[in-house]
């Protein structure tokens, strides 16, 4: 099914999120939509899977001009969306969730169709497993299956690979150009300038809302980034070691469960000052380690010690961790971190009062309005947080952030960003919180653990296998410790 946007444009309020976009994807073809975060991107595919309307143009599929007036008549055209952030319910099953929108069919139909799909992308779905107890990217796993087995004809990926393996990379790739010879159409989005080489057939480049550059494969890098920013993006060069002090953290022995495996026999001692990068497949126990320095969840066995105190293992565990000054910030950013449907000046208001309350008013505007321009925000004081971008809901993330934090614990911190977006994040977490603040994060991506960590954690079926200093290690070491290979 070919897809056609004639001079689409959208508009909220006085803003021009999108102006005369003209594009054209065929069937049986990867069409990448690449740009900086909020440049629109995003938008323009809600328009075509009729989550948002269009404020001005027309799209055809197949040449016959169509409406899309909700999610219902996408779906029921075959146009189906992988989104950013997790669109499930984390309340039911993996199967429940991955019969939704389909027509009604047998338990057993459904658990033989999931389980087919999952060994043929080399995922690990158990049908039976609640889904609040999954990864993000497992989650992400589970609709990308579910579109393909609701018959999607036109499928959009919207950063498809921010949290699955590498291994997981290389079995998703093959089937998604199999997807494209059995006649799928599909929309990449995405900021990975190496994967829309390796998958795209062409490219369309969004800035500010507007198509900047056109090609066709080969790509040549240079001009894709000049498209997408203005000017090449600096490279950015890696810190010297930071000096490090007393410990900060300590896990004694712990066991505990959490994602697929929990966390076993886990023993470490961090220091103030240290950077600790935290590697492994999706679900090898990173996220179980950082939720348990927030006291977000408890050991069943050992003992996690914060500033010199053991936690408690009950929910006081994490006011304890918030009064010593310890910041988590989740990859889910809206289901953990954020509220969907208040304002950016109600958050800060939320930030600047002990108990919280919610302010309205002029006063608590023109405040969020130099919070947004501190931390270049693309929005203003009376958008709501779920009407951001990812990259925008990054960095509000980061503007309520205690800029005194002792501890600071980072799932994913460059989850869905552009390079420019990445860089600047790491910009200020090295230069503006304290020089002796802790920080652990973890990412899918080596390279960026190797280029912004003094040490690593790589996690191999909920054990720490290996801890090394970023000097005495490489790419292909941790690599394979990741893999289970010593």
């Amino acid at each position: 099914m070919d897809v056609e946007f004639k001079h689409i444009g959208k508009r909220f309020g006085a803003v021009q999120a999108l102006k005369d976009i003209n594009l054209r994807a065929i069937s049986g073809s990867i069409h990448g939509l690449i740009g900086e975060n909020g440049a629109g991107k995003s938008t323009l595919m809600k328009i075509l899977t009729g989550y948002q309307s269009r404020s001005e143009g027309a799209i055809f599929i197949d040449g016959s001009r169509v409406e899309l007036k909700s999610p219902e008549e996408a779906a029921d055209l075959g146009i189906g969306m992988l989104y950013q952030e997790p669109m499930d319910f984390p309340s039911l099953t993996v199967l429940d969730n991955f019969s939704l929108g389909c027509p009604p069919q047998s338990e057993s139909h459904l658990r033989r169709s999931l389980l087919e799909l999952s060994t043929r992308f080399a995922f690990h779905l158990v049908p039976e497993q609640m889904v609040e107890l999954l990864t993000v990217g497992e989650r992400q796993q589970i609709e990308l299956l579910r579109l393909i087995h609701c018959k999607t004809r036109i499928l959009i990926l919207d950063e498809p690979t921010t949290g699955i393996s590498p291994a997981q990379k290389e079995a998703l790739f093959p089937v998604l150009k199999q997807l494209t010879e059995e006649g799928m159409t599909i929309l990449l989005v995405s900021h990975k300038l190496e994967e829309v080489a390796a998958l795209c057939n062409e490219v369309t480049v969004l800035r500010h809302g507007r198509i900047t550059h056109h090609t066709k494969a080969p790509f040549h890098f240079p001009e894709l980034l000049h498209a997408m920013f203005g000017s090449i993006p600096e490279h950015d060069d890696k810190e010297a070691p930071r000096d490090t002090g007393d410990v900060v953290l300590s896990f004694h022995t712990v066991e505990a469960e959490g994602e697929r495996l929990g966390l076993h026999g886990c023993t470490l001692n961090v220091r103030a000052g240290e950077i600790i990068g935290l590697a492994g497949l999706d679900g090898a126990g990173q996220s179980t380690l950082l939720r348990l320095a927030a006291g977000l969840t408890f050991p069943e066995q050992g003992d996690v010690t914060l500033f010199g105190s053991v936690l408690p293992r009950n929910s006081s565990a994490s006011h304890i961790a918030q009064r010593q000054q310890t910041a988590f910030l989740p990859a889910d950013r809206l289901e953990e971190a954020l509220f969907h449907d208040i304002s950016l000046s109600e958050h800060f208001s939320l930030k600047e009062h002990n108990p919280p309350f919610l302010q309205s008013g002029k006063k608590s505007c023109r405040q969020a309005e130099k919070d947004i321009a501190t931390f270049s925000i693309k929005g203003k004081a009376e958008d709501m947080a779920k009407d951001l971008s990812g990259g925008n809901q990054q960095r509000l993330l980061l503007a309520l952030l205690d800029p005194e934090s002792r501890l600071v614990l980072l799932e994913n911190p460059t989850r869905g960003l552009d390079i420019r977006s990445g860089q600047w994040v790491w910009q200020y977490l090295r230069n503006e919180l304290p020089p002796d603040t802790a920080i652990l994060f973890s990412s899918p991506e080596l390279d960026e653990i190797l280029h912004y960590s003094n040490r690593i954690l790589v996690f191999h079926d909920g054990e720490i296998v290996l801890d090394s200093d970023v000097h005495n290690t490489n790419h292909d070491a941790v690599a394979a410790a990741m893999t289970g290979v010593q």
